[in-house]
């Protein structure tokens, strides 16, 4: 299974959208390009006349993410020059053998969109989980990781105790169920820690605008407990984000590649062979496709299907806990 949103993003071309036998035109680069660079050096070798002439002005060029216009092309040296960071795309550095494509039909920095699009609509259907081990005290708790202005609202909390008005911690005694709740705090917030000293959270990540804390009830200061939340999940920013980090569990990877190639197929003319495709991968999973036409409503079906899987799975593991005046006692 993937480990990246980038192996996810190769999936869904894998899968979805590139089919083997229908490769798109693409080169590789020679030299390395930095990010202001406009002569890019390519490999003459994998094109044809027909391909490499294509490369001629007006024509667009796509290298990782990024999406280039061409401006004027020199087929002696093998060069073209080019328009940096085009149709809302950044130019960045490219190092030598990336793959160059001539005209994509599908644009990488659309899908990477489409895969964040389809991460953040599937809450509040489907939802992470994170479990944090957090040291009560007498008030409330501050959260501050990088993420925790995500979370939902606590599933399960546990501590290991032996006698909680005594406050001991013991391992390979009985787990017992602590009440909590979860208080959203303006972002960002000042309080005084332990100390006596001014501490400041303030999340400025992308996710809810608001801090977090937990506090705790039925249990003395100094237990450590470990509390399951729901959690948003995280909005990825770069290819290089993990799905761990995400919030992803393996199963929603089909869930999220169905839909990005629902939502991309949606906005234009689907190539013959990628139809063709699709139809054999989705009946791969025993999901019949009658025709091209039908693909985009057959790939939300599908998808459906997962989700509700998915969903069935997680109500199975995370019972919803039984919530009084917004305190969780499970």
């Amino acid at each position: 299974m993937s480990q990246k949103i980038s192996d996810l993003v190769n999936r869904v071309y894998r899968e979805y959208l590139e089919p083997m036998d229908d490769l798109q035109s693409y080169t590789t680069l020679k030299t390395e390009v930095n990010a202001t660079a406009t002569e890019i050096v390519f490999d003459g070798d994998l094109l044809t006349q027909e391909e490499e002439d294509a490369m001629d002005a007006g024509t667009i060029i796509e290298c990782e993410q990024e999406l280039m216009r061409c401006k004027s092309l020199d087929t002696v040296n093998n060069t073209v020059t080019v328009a940096r960071g085009v149709l809302g795309t950044t130019a960045a550095i490219h190092i030598v053998d990336k793959v160059i494509k001539i005209a994509p039909v599908f644009p990488r920095k659309n899908v990477f969109d489409a895969v964040c699009d389809q991460i953040k609509n599937l809450y509040p259907t489907l939802f992470a989980v994170e479990t944090k081990s957090i040291v009560a005290k007498a008030g409330y708790v501050p959260l501050s990781g990088s993420t925790d202005n995500h979370l939902i609202a606590p599933i399960k909390s546990i501590s290991q105790n032996t006698n909680f008005s005594a406050g001991s911690d013991e391992t390979g005694t009985v787990f017992s169920g602590v009440s909590c709740e979860l208080i959203d705090l303006p972002n960002p917030f000042t309080y005084t820690d332990d100390d006596g000293a001014s501490q400041t959270i303030t999340y400025s990540n992308n996710g809810p605008d608001n801090v977090k804390a937990i506090q705790f009830y039925s249990v003395a200061s100094g237990h450590t407990v470990f509390v399951t939340f729901k959690k948003k999940f995280v909005t990825p920013t770069q290819e290089d984000d993990t799905l761990s980090t995400v919030g992803l569990e393996d199963e929603y990877e089909p869930i999220i590649m169905t839909g990005v190639a629902a939502q991309l197929i949606s906005g234009r003319d689907i190539p013959t062979a990628t139809a063709d495709y699709i139809t054999d991968q989705m009946s791969v999973n025993t999901f019949p496709v009658n025709s091209a036409s039908t693909i985009r409503n057959s790939l939300l079906q599908y998808q459906t299907a997962l989700i509700t899987q998915a969903r069935k799975d997680l109500r199975a593991r995370y019972p919803e806990p039984v919530t009084i005046n917004k305190i969780a006692y499970t």
